[in-house]
């Protein structure tokens, strides 16, 4: 547990009561401004880690309802003002959802279903739903969770309940641009697809990878972005097949452009490095956006399992028709969940309100750029 006088959790309250001000805010991808995009036609996209709802988390979600329902507003407030202000944001939803008050933590997460209504309220477009939690409740696990998505406007890419949908490419738009997600996770935990549904969940498979984005492209995606659950847990570096694998997707050329234009890495619990790859941009692991107490494999309590970042890129037009749509500006958001208030935190408005939360900024900071980012231009937004 990172250690706080009275003085910073009282300036961290006055960084989130801000923050809760602003979460009823409307999100409208294509209406939005995007302060950052290089000229008119230009747009940001903005993405964070997992959301990993333990029993702590239900149950503060709980509180924050006032004791009838579950409400995630608040817990997301703090970050409301950077994800809304993106023409694209995505989120990783790492659990499924469960009905009817059964709802469940580790090992096999079942979350209430209003996880979806608080992505929504902050801003968030889309989600990705590949991961080694997504079949915790088998197919009916997808379905509510998915439906439940739905309801809420929230887009989604790597799980499905038909065949057809599993077949069909997730677009978002993005300002005057079409973007495809695509979604993958590196396994279910052990647990088998559901019989009869081989497609209920993307698994990392770098052929299918590559053809889905070739057929994203083909079908009139602008950016292909690719998800990807992956990685070591509780390893600030990525491993080899981390780096292996983003060096054969960021390589494949269709046309000499390449197939996949961002790749974002989700599962290791900590923040792992942002790198440029074949010229294109890899996060390797963002960290838990939303989780509670994290205890690593040795058993211990480790805060970094509470420290994550969200990636904002600005994504410039193509200089002829056919070319890519090229990142003028990478930069990474340094977070941390406070496990005590039950708040995610931009930890750059709590320095600027007088917490002392630098070293934990630090560190984060030092990890994004741990592969040399920095000379490839990735700086640190607020």
């Amino acid at each position: 547990m990172i250690a706080r006088s009275r003085q910073v959790a009282l300036a961290l309250t006055a960084v989130l009561a801000a923050g809760a001000a602003c979460q009823a805010h409307e999100h409208e991808a294509p209406g939005r401004p995007a302060p950052s995009a290089t000229g008119p036609r230009g747009f940001t996209l903005v993405a964070s880690g997992d959301v990993l709802p333990h029993s702590s988390i239900i149950d503060r979600a709980r509180f924050d309802a006032g004791g009838t329902g579950y409400d995630f507003r608040p817990m997301l407030a703090g970050i409301e003002p950077v994800v809304s202000r993106a023409d694209l944001a995505l989120c990783h939803m790492e659990t499924v959802y469960g009905a009817g008050g059964d709802y469940t933590g580790y090992p096999t997460f079942k979350s209430p279903p209003e996880v979806a209504k608080g992505l929504a309220a902050t801003g968030y477009d889309g989600c990705s739903t590949a991961s080694n939690h997504s079949l915790d409740d088998g197919a009916q696990g997808i379905l509510r969770t998915l439906d439940a998505l739905d309801r809420a406007g929230v887009r989604h890419a790597g799980s499905a309940r038909t065949e057809a949908e599993a077949r069909t490419v997730t677009v978002l738009r993005a300002g005057p641009a079409n973007v495809a997600h695509l979604a993958y996770t590196y396994d279910t935990n052990g647990l088998p697809l559901p019989q009869g549904q081989p497609w209920a969940v993307n698994m990392i498979d770098e052929n299918k990878v590559l053809a889905d984005a070739r057929a994203a492209r083909q079908a009139g995606a602008d950016v292909v972005v690719v998800s990807v659950h992956w990685g070591t847990e509780w390893q600030d570096a990525p491993d080899e097949r981390q780096l292996a694998l983003a060096r054969r997707l960021t390589a494949a050329r269709t046309g000499g452009r390449p197939d996949i234009d961002l790749i974002l890495g989700t599962h290791a619990h900590v923040p792992q490095a942002y790198e440029k790859v074949n010229g294109t941009w890899v996060i390797y692991g963002m960290g838990d956006q939303i989780a509670g107490e994290m205890f690593n494999h040795q058993g211990a309590q480790d805060p970094r399992g509470n420290q994550s970042t969200l990636g904002r890129f600005t994504f410039a037009p193509p200089a002829e028709p056919g070319g890519r749509w090229e990142v003028t500006k990478a930069e990474f958001v340094p977070q941390w969940f406070d496990v005590d208030a039950g708040r995610v935190v931009n930890l750059n408005d709590a320095i600027a309100a007088g917490a002392d939360m630098r070293a934990v900024r630090d560190r984060i900071r030092d990890v994004a750029l741990s592969r040399g980012a920095a000379k490839d231009g990735l700086a640190m937004g607020r």
